[in-house]
């Protein structure tokens, strides 16, 4: 009996040895009369023929009938923070109420954490870099649902021009050409090689050679941002009288473009509803009440950011469904009621028009 617990023991030496030179971190329980001779020896075991190192210790443990059991890997805290307000929330210079404010936060806006004391969070959320009460702020899984729910992935444009296809293939027919450096949401990535983006309201294909992924949340803005926003919507702003919108050609046109970005080749009905989302939202006392001022808010619609409702609007090129999509919406015509966002749809409950989905 001796002789086998000394066995036993140093067969126990043996594994723990292996089990430090694989820098595992395994913790070893098992009683002395638990454990059982090797029925192969040690030689079969360590069999040169073994795939790896790994799989000798996993032999080991099998023969001997050890409990392992493996240390739990520490979770990593996470440092994303979401806005949980209706309008806005204000991004401050130190954590109190008095402090100078920096910047604002917006619905469904999100950022990084870089430190918490006393009921408030320093952040950064694209430009803006200070405090915010935590009373108004999601974390954890909390903030990674919300951030799920509202963040997209986007695809940029790395090649002087990329075509987009209408399939996953070289050999499909063009749908057409992105220049360097423009963003377009991705929709999925499950063809290898290949990456399906929303092309103006259509799916396309683009080589995934070509573009870099990113997935991205709204930012807020700094008070200097916020500041040079409204200079430029005091140039566009038109009269609103929150029924019918009067607005010049310039902003119909504007509207039209984006329209045209967003869902070009969309039907009709889905033409108008993203015109209704954006005039919604001129009436709305959660955005700027100009459809200048709507279009070109910090991380709301990608092509305005890309700069590409400026070349479409431009180029003077803009589809006449486009058009009088945006003469309706501004008319006060809505095919989504009240409703303030769209996206691809996804699954997300709201009102479905075509490849997109409105709440």
């Amino acid at each position: 009996m001796a002789k086998s617990r000394k066995r036993s023991a140093a067969l126990l030496g043996l594994l723990l040895s292996v089990s430090m030179i694989l820098q595992t971190d395994l913790i070893v329980r098992a009683d002395d009369d638990d454990l059982s001779e090797l029925r192969g020896g040690v030689a079969a075991v360590l069999d040169p023929s073994s795939y790896s190192s790994t799989e000798v210790v996993n032999a080991m443990v099998e023969e001997l009938d050890l409990e392992l059991e493996t240390e739990p890997e520490e979770e990593k805290e996470s440092t994303l923070v979401m806005a949980n307000v209706k309008n806005a929330l204000n991004v401050r210079s130190d954590a109190n109420e008095n402090a100078d404010k920096v910047g604002q936060l917006y619905k469904d806006c999100g950022g990084t954490i870089l430190e918490r004391r006393d009921g408030w969070t320093k952040l950064q959320s694209g430009n803006i870099v200070g405090w915010a009460s935590d009373e108004y702020l999601l974390f954890d899984e909390e903030a990674l649902a919300l951030a799920n729910d509202v963040g997209k992935t986007v695809a940029t444009v790395d090649a002087a021009a990329l075509r987009v296809r209408k399939e996953p293939s070289t050999e499909a027919a063009v749908l057409g050409t992105l220049p360097k450096g423009d963003i377009v949401e991705v929709i999925s990535q499950d063809e290898d090689g290949w990456v399906c983006v929303d092309y103006e309201g259509d799916d396309g294909w683009v080589s995934a050679e070509y573009v870099a992924l990113d997935f991205v949340i709204d930012a807020g803005e700094t008070m200097e941002e916020i500041q040079a926003r409204k200079e430029a919507e005091a140039e566009a702003k038109r009269h609103v009288n929150y029924g019918e919108y009067t607005a010049d050609a310039d902003a119909t046109l504007l509207l039209a473009a984006l329209i045209q970005c967003e869902a070009g080749s969309e039907v009709y009905e889905g033409q108008l509803a993203v015109g209704a989302v954006v005039m919604n939202r001129v009436r709305s006392a959660a955005y700027p009440n100009s459809i200048h001022g709507v279009i070109y808010a910090s991380g709301q619609f990608t092509p305005a950011l890309n700069g590409k409702v400026n070349s479409v609007y431009e180029s003077g090129r803009i589809k006449d469904n486009c058009i009088k999509a945006a003469q309706e919406a501004i008319s006060g015509v809505s095919n989504v009621g009240d409703m303030t966002h769209f996206r691809r749809n996804n699954g997300r409950e709201g009102i479905v028009i075509g490849n997109h989905v409105f709440y």
